[in-house]
């Protein structure tokens, strides 16, 4: 019945549905070239300002935007707001919890970062940026051999990776695998002949 009052209304106008979407969009396209050229001069109030007419709680790209853009003024907790609607209009997305990572990380929130990784490796259980730096939080709580399963999922996919090498070298050297750290640090040297750090672990791994 809605949807029958705002056709009659716009017919009265002389309108139809497909033109006023058509204007909308063309508005929309507008605040957003503006919104960008605001950002490109660090303008990010007035770059907010540009699409915070067009707001709805559940529209993603603009919730989106406006999370970005409160990143970059460091407003961090405006940030991680509107991220999250951006995460809560669209689950199945990646993007924009990539996005939250972002202002949960200056505010060290660990946990909910954390949270984030899984949910996204619920969705993609392969992506890699998520395997990497979930195994880095789980690294640095010294939980080597939970870290060490992060790490082999990205050398899995990247069998030349330093980073993936170097840091499943540490895990696996710290869980007491010897013979798979040093395998993985002669790797990593490969990469980075040299590095102080991969020396170091291979060192100690053949001790």
């Amino acid at each position: 019945m809605e949807f029958l009052k705002r056709f009659t209304v716009l017919a009265m106008l002389g309108l139809s549905v497909f033109e006023v979407s058509a204007q909308t969009n063309a508005a929309l396209q507008k605040a957003f070239q503006n919104s960008y050229y605001e950002e490109s001069k660090k303008n990010y109030a007035e770059a907010i300002s540009d699409v915070m007419p067009f707001y709805s709680e559940n529209n993603y790209e603009i919730n989106l935007r406006i999370g970005w853009l409160y990143y970059l003024a460091r407003n961090y907790t405006a940030s991680q707001n509107y991220y999250t609607r951006a995460v809560n209009a669209r689950p199945t997305a990646v993007e924009a919890k990539f996005g939250l990572i972002k202002p949960l990380s200056l505010l060290s929130s660990w946990e909910k970062v954390m949270e984030q990784y899984n949910n996204i490796l619920k969705i993609d259980a392969q992506n890699t940026q998520a395997n990497y730096w979930a195994g880095i939080i789980i690294y640095n709580r010294k939980q080597y051999a939970a870290a060490s399963k992060y790490f082999a999922k990205v050398v899995a996919l990247y069998p030349f990776d330093y980073d993936g090498n170097h840091m499943l070298g540490w895990s696996l050297l710290f869980s007491g695998r010897k013979p798979e750290a040093r395998a993985c640090f002669e790797r990593a040297l490969l990469i980075k002949p040299g590095d102080k750090s991969s020396t170091d672990g291979l060192n100690r791994a053949t001790k």
